[in-house]
């Protein structure tokens, strides 16, 4: 590989390196903020947090790369063009297509990569979180249930608290269970208890030496108070919150052919990345033109609002597609084929002198 080439490489590289690792430290924030909502919220177990933390950042991936690809490109180029260096480039005979090798090991990898990420790894990050949320609301009462804090019961049924747990979630101490029905509240404590299953496939929450209070739940004075030694208090049935059959938890080639509306969205979804990656790394290069000395910030915000605009499309066009707006066929073919013409024609255009008029 000629010297030039190696050069361009190491400047497109580090800089698309470095962009991606500040867009990868702010979108860790973001997501850990919404799987802790969800967590708070009981949705997800506290034990999965790293574990879902980590599908999620795998899940947004097709999309902070693209912009990642753009905005490092456009850092490199814009520094070449501020300490004068792309000048004295152009000035031994390199143009555009010269600089499309360089170009090319930075950017064929990368969109390979968010191919990767949105045609496989996402859907499969988004069906392995459902299945270990789903996994997890089986096997324990609800899900995030944790020591010395209330939590909802499956299907909205009631309340529990329990002080202490064991680490497989099967024994409690301290045990507080509130349950209510269309008329009737029930109040069951205990010092201790354990969860066991049924024959009949059900749940039973075994008690242990405590009382149970029972009454109307509209007012009235028809309360019965029990003591027990032991008590077994039947659970609401754990609910799949999650379903694994809906089109953003399938594969890619499970959505080819599927007829539904949501399926045709999620498919053209996964395909776009890719390609609009490869679009905005090709506009990158013209758009960061700049002269010597003159700040490199204006092209990229510009870059930044049209990487918005894209994107905000590719969503409000899957959206269109999910509810039928429009035909399956116009896809999202419609967005991403014109940004393709436009980053080819700017970068091929690129650098190219205008021939001059012939007057008569």
């Amino acid at each position: 590989m000629p010297k030039l080439d190696r050069y361009l490489l190491g400047e497109f590289a580090q800089a698309v390196l470095a962009t991606l690792t500040v867009l990868l430290i702010v979108c860790v924030g973001g997501a850990l903020t919404d799987v802790l909502g969800d967590i708070a919220r009981g949705r997800v177990p506290a034990g999965l947090l790293l574990a879902q933390l980590g599908l999620v950042l795998l899940n947004w991936l097709p999309v902070i790369m693209p912009l990642a690809l753009m905005l490092g490109l456009m850092m490199a180029m814009g520094r070449l063009y501020r300490d004068a260096e792309m000048p004295v480039i152009a000035s031994i005979g390199v143009g555009p297509r010269r600089m499309l090798k360089p170009l090319l090991w930075v950017m064929v990898p990368l969109v390979a990569v968010v191919a990767a990420c949105s045609l496989w790894l996402g859907p499969w990050a988004e069906r392995l979180s459902r299945e270990l949320i789903n996994e997890a609301n089986r096997n324990t009462l609800v899900a995030g249930l944790e020591p010395g804090r209330f939590t909802e019961l499956p299907g909205g049924g009631g309340v529990a608290f329990v002080g202490e747990m064991t680490g497989d979630g099967r024994r409690f101490d301290r045990v507080f269970v509130y349950r209510q029905s269309d008329d009737r509240i029930n109040v069951t404590t205990s010092n201790e208890g354990l969860l066991k299953a049924g024959e009949d496939g059900e749940r039973y929450l075994v008690l242990n030496n405590g009382f149970e209070v029972e009454g109307p739940r509209n007012g009235g004075q028809d309360y019965r108070l029990m003591r027990y030694a032991s008590n077994e208090v039947r659970m609401p049935p754990g609910k799949e919150k999650f379903d694994l059959d809906e089109p953003k938890a399938l594969p890619t080639v499970a959505l080819v052919g599927d007829p539904r509306p949501e399926a045709v969205a999620q498919l053209h979804r996964r395909l776009a990345p890719p390609l609009l990656a490869l679009a905005f790394a090709l506009m990158a290069i013209p758009l960061a033109r700049s002269m010597p000395r003159q700040a490199r910030y204006g092209p990229m915000l510009m870059g930044f609002l049209g990487y918005l605009i894209g994107v905000n499309l590719m969503l409000v066009g899957s959206g269109w597609l999910a509810k039928g707006t429009i035909p399956p066929v116009l896809g999202l073919w419609w967005l991403v084929l014109p940004l393709l013409v436009v980053g080819v024609w700017l970068y091929s255009t690129d650098g190219r002198m205008r021939r001059p008029r012939v007057r008569a």
